[in-house]
C-alpha cells in the first residue's frame, strides 16, 4: 500500500497543471502547426506569421530583465543571424515579453544585437506557444509550411548547437 501511495504521489507531482518537467511548459510540439499571430515591430512595422509560410522562421522569445536571455543573445547574433540574415528563406524574430518600445531598443542596443524585435506587450503570444507563467528563456523554429520543427528551453550549448544544425540544414 505505502508504495502504491508514493505511485499516486509522483503522478500527482509529474502531472501538476498537466505539465512534465520534461516538456518544459511547451503549449505545443514539434510536429504542430505554429499559432498564428500579428506582432509590431520595433520599427513600426507589423509582422504576420502567416504571411511568412515558405521561409524557415526562427522566433526568440525574450525580455531584458532575463539573463539566460541575455546569456543566449550574442551566440544568435553570431552563429545564426550574422550567417542567415541575408537569406531571403530566413526569418528571425525576437518576441520580446510585456515590455514598453524603449525599454526593447535599448535591451537589443545594450546586448548588442541587430536582428528584429517585436513586441508582445501583454504576452499573449508567448501564450500560444507556452504557458503563461512559464520561464521565457526560448526558441521555436518553423519550417517553410509552418510546421513547428525544434524547441529549445534555456540556454543549453548542445541544444544551442544542435537547433543551428537543424536550420542550416533547411535553408541549404
Amino acid at each position: 500500500m505505502k508504495k502504491l501511495i508514493s505511485l499516486f504521489a509522483f503522478v500527482l507531482s509529474i502531472s501538476a497543471f498537466g505539465q512534465s518537467k520534461d516538456d518544459r511548459a511547451y503549449l505545443v510540439k514539434v510536429g504542430d502547426q505554429a499559432p498564428v499571430f500579428t506582432m509590431k515591430m520595433t520599427n513600426g512595422k507589423t509582422v504576420k506569421l502567416s504571411d511568412l509560410k515558405g521561409k524557415v522562421v526562427m522566433l526568440q522569445f525574450t525580455a531584458s530583465w532575463c539573463s539566460v536571455c541575455r546569456k543566449e543573445m550574442p551566440f544568435i547574433e553570431r552563429d545564426i543571424w550574422q550567417k542567415h540574415k541575408g537569406n531571403p528563406d530566413f526569418v528571425l524574430l525576437a518576441v520580446d515579453r510585456d515590455e514598453p518600445l524603449k525599454t526593447v531598443i535599448k535591451f537589443a542596443k545594450d546586448i548588442p544585437v541587430t536582428y528584429p524585435f517585436g513586441l508582445d506587450p501583454h504576452a499573449d503570444i508567448f501564450a500560444l506557444y507556452a504557458a503563461r507563467e512559464a520561464g521565457i528563456t526560448r526558441n521555436v523554429i518553423i519550417d517553410k509550411k509552418g510546421k513547428i520543427v525544434f524547441l529549445t528551453r534555456l540556454y543549453d550549448v548542445a541544444e544551442f548547437n544542435r537547433m543551428t544544425k537543424v536550420i542550416d540544414g533547411m535553408l541549404k
